[in-house]
C-alpha cells in the first residue's frame, strides 16, 4: 500500500519532468527554425515561398511546390539531403526525401509525428511535421492576380524583410501544429469574411465534401494545410466536424494552392495551430525569438501577431 501510494505521488512528478524536457526540445526546434529561415534571408535577401506557382498558367502539377521546410535544408545541417533534391522541381517525384526522418521537424509531445505517410502512387513515404509557417489570419493567396495574404509566407511571395512593417519580434514566423489533422478542401466558404468563432469556421469546413485527415503529413509541399498554419482562431480551439459519427477536430482549405483544374480560384484558410502542450503552443517570432503563448489568448491579440503589416504589436 505504501509503495502504491508513493508511485501514486511520484508519477504525476515524473510525467510533468518529461514534458518540460519535452517542451524544451520543442522550443529548441522552433529555434533553430527561426534561425535557418534568417540565414536563408540573408543568402537571398528574401524570405523564402511558401510555394512557387507559374502564372502564365496559373497553375502547377499537383504536390508540385516545395514549401518553407524543404527550402531550409542547407541551413538545418541538411546540407547533403539538400544536394541530393532539387526544390524547383515536384517533390513527389524525388526519392532522396523517401523515409527521411528530420527530427527538427516533429514536436516530442506529438505521438502521431511517429506515423509515417505512406502512398499507393510511388510517391515517397514522408514523416510529419509539427511545425506550421505563418500564412496570415484567412485569405492566402488568389493566382488570378498574384496577390497574397497578411502573413509572412504565401506562394511567389520572396518578402524582403522590410516588409514586415510590424516588427521581427512582434510578427509570428512559425507555431505548432498537430500532425495528422483532419480537414476539408477544395469548396469555397460560405463568406470570404473571415470567421470570427468555431461555429462559422465549422462552417467553412462543412461546406467541402474532400476530406483528408493527413494534414500536416507532407512537410515538402508547400500548400497550407501540410506546411502552415492560419490565425483564423486562436491556438487550441477545437472546430467541429461530423463524420461518420464522430466530431472531430478539422481544418480548412478553400482550394489546394497550385492544384491543376483550381486555376484562377483564391484560397482562403482555417489551419489553427495546435498542440499536446496543455494549454498553449510555442511560436517563433520572425526575428528567431520562440515564446509560449497561451490558448486563451484574445483572438484580435494572435490574429495582429500573424500580420506582417496591419499596424499593431503582440503586446500593445
Amino acid at each position: 500500500a505504501i509503495i502504491g501510494i508513493l508511485v501514486a505521488l511520484l508519477l504525476p512528478a515524473v510525467q510533468a519532468a518529461r514534458e518540460a524536457a519535452r517542451r524544451t526540445e520543442c522550443q529548441n526546434h522552433l529555434k533553430q527554425l527561426g534561425l535557418a529561415v534568417l540565414n536563408y534571408e540573408s543568402a537571398r535577401q528574401t524570405l523564402p515561398p511558401s510555394a512557387n506557382i507559374d502564372l502564365t498558367v496559373l497553375s502547377t502539377a499537383n504536390n508540385g511546390s516545395w514549401g518553407v521546410h524543404g527550402r531550409l535544408l542547407e541551413y538545418l545541417e541538411e546540407a547533403s539531403l539538400k544536394g541530393l533534391v532539387d526544390v524547383e522541381l515536384a517533390w513527389d517525384g524525388q526519392l532522396a526525401i523517401n523515409d527521411v526522418r528530420i527530427p527538427g521537424f516533429q514536436c516530442p509531445s506529438d505521438d502521431k509525428s511517429a506515423l509515417a505517410r505512406t502512398f499507393t502512387d510511388g510517391k515517397p513515404t514522408l514523416w510529419p511535421n509539427n511545425y506550421g509557417f505563418n500564412f496570415g489570419t484567412w485569405f492566402i493567396y488568389d493566382p488570378a492576380t498574384n496577390r497574397g495574404g497578411d502573413g509572412v509566407f504565401y506562394p511567389n511571395s520572396h518578402l524582403k524583410m522590410s516588409r514586415i512593417v510590424d516588427g521581427t519580434s512582434k510578427t509570428l514566423l512559425a507555431a505548432e501544429v498537430k500532425a495528422w489533422t483532419h480537414y476539408t478542401r477544395n469548396s469555397p466558404p460560405p463568406s470570404t469574411t473571415i470567421p470570427n468563432t468555431a461555429s462559422e469556421a465549422a462552417a467553412a469546413v462543412a461546406a467541402a465534401s474532400d476530406y483528408k485527415d493527413t494534414g500536416h503529413t507532407e512537410w515538402p509541399d508547400g500548400r497550407v494545410h501540410h506546411t502552415g498554419f492560419t490565425a483564423t482562431l486562436t491556438p487550441n480551439t477545437f472546430v467541429p466536424y461530423v463524420r461518420a459519427g464522430q466530431t472531430l477536430d478539422a481544418d480548412y482549405n478553400s482550394w489546394q494552392e497550385g492544384k491543376n483544374g483550381g486555376a484562377g480560384s483564391p484560397t482562403y484558410a482555417a489551419v489553427t495551430s495546435r498542440s499536446n502542450h496543455p494549454g498553449l503552443v510555442l511560436a517563433a517570432h520572425v526575428d528567431g525569438s520562440v515564446e509560449s503563448i497561451e490558448e486563451a489568448i484574445e483572438l484580435a491579440v494572435w490574429r495582429a501577431a500573424a500580420t506582417r503589416a496591419g499596424g499593431e504589436t503582440l503586446n500593445e
